[in-house]
């Protein structure tokens, strides 16, 4: 087998139908067109896309529905009771990816107010609602 031998499969090639070549050619006069309206225009046969013909489109009949947030796995929450069974009393964003409690997508985490907290913990670099911060700073901790 040489390059100039290769062929495409047989049907994989389509001729182009020519148009407008005469009566006896099945397609002269008006080239497939029919007879006037927006289509036998050259040039104006476009509709947009989900146009119905002035009916009222689908995309419009049908209720807006939510919201989708493309931010929402960027932070992750971290509840107070979570915080317990943490073994180091410094608690920062590496320290929550370690323990399992920040989802591996997130890019910051931020502290919430949900449970108690016993012992006395410093977090660095992580946000803290201002009811996790009363409890931390209750607990004799620390918010950096």
């Amino acid at each position: 087998m040489r390059l100039n031998d290769i062929k495409p499969a047989d049907g994989a090639r389509k001729e182009r139908t020519r148009v407008g070549r005469g009566i006896g050619s099945g397609l002269g006069k008006t080239g497939g067109r029919g007879h006037k309206g927006q289509f036998a225009r050259s040039g104006k046969g476009k509709v947009k896309a989900g146009f119905e013909g002035g009916q009222m489109p689908l995309q419009r009949r049908l209720p807006k529905v939510g919201f989708r947030s493309k931010t929402k796995h960027e932070c992750a929450q971290v509840f107070l009771y979570q915080l317990e069974q943490l073994a180091d009393a410094t608690i920062d964003f590496a320290a929550l990816q370690a323990a399992g409690l920040v989802d591996r997508l997130a890019k910051r985490a931020k502290i919430v107010k949900n449970g108690e907290l016993s012992r006395a913990v410093t977090v660095k670099g992580v946000a803290v609602t201002a009811g996790a911060r009363e409890q931390i700073l209750a607990a004799g901790g620390s918010v950096e």
